[in-house]
């Protein structure tokens, strides 16, 4: 879902009082992994990820593969951290405002 600058701008001020939920760890992208985000974006809507990957592509390449897998949006990536949005298609939580 593409999102607008407006809504980027939104969701990324919604995601800085959050905390990280869920941490890629040396393991990488595990089933178990790939499940928690799943339904952690399904509850929560708005994610921070910590991926701990030493190498820059890899980071972003593990970030890219965790956005294909789940339909989220990659909100913004600081470092480690990147920020994922999906809204709940049932019961949506946030609402990032008009495109």
């Amino acid at each position: 879902m593409p999102l607008s600058s407006q809504q980027v701008r939104k969701l990324r001020g919604l995601a800085h009082a959050l905390k990280v939920i869920v941490i890629v760890g040396g393991n990488g992208l595990t089933e178990n992994v790939r499940h928690e985000i799943d339904d952690a974006l399904t509850r929560h809507e708005l994610l921070k990820v910590r991926v701990n990957a030493e190498d820059r592509e890899q980071r972003d390449a593990m970030i890219q593969e965790m956005c294909e897998q789940a339909g989220a949006t990659l909100v913004q990536r600081i470092g480690h951290v990147a920020v994922l949005y999906r809204q709940n298609p049932d019961k949506p939580r946030i609402d990032p405002g008009k495109a």
